[in-house]
């Protein structure tokens, strides 16, 4: 089976083959499902995907500078005109996001209960 990324490729160069249509929205879809079968297989996740489903979300949040609770694909979404436009982008923010140094990853735990601040002065 593939590795995420080189799935990924795949799809980024034929969507209609794998999502129907290039949307965020289905591929997320499309990347839950995988992720599914691949646990129901008993299949252990590659480091790569590991990565992927546990950095991107954070990454993104932190690169878009961006809170919410909503996913990967909502918060692309917001940013973008259509599905298309936000899938299209999805590949851009990818290519970056595995461009990135790696030892500037933050725990998102850790940014989720940093404080808030201010502006205000002590």
């Amino acid at each position: 089976m593939s590795q995420v990324f080189e799935l990924l490729e795949k799809i980024r160069q034929t969507p209609g083959l794998y999502l129907g249509t290039a949307s965020i929205t289905a591929l997320r879809h499309f990347l839950v499902g995988y992720k599914f079968a691949r646990q129901e297989m008993g299949v252990l996740p590659t480091d790569e995907e590991l990565d992927f489903y546990q950095e991107f979300q954070p990454w993104l949040q932190i690169y878009l500078q961006v809170r919410t609770a909503n996913s990967w694909d909502k918060i692309i979404l917001l940013q973008s005109i259509d599905e298309k436009v936000a899938f299209e982008y999805f590949f851009r923010l990818l290519a970056e996001f595995r461009q990135r140094d790696r030892s500037q990853d933050i725990d998102p735990i850790l940014v989720n209960e940093a404080p808030q601040q201010t502006g205000k002065v002590a």
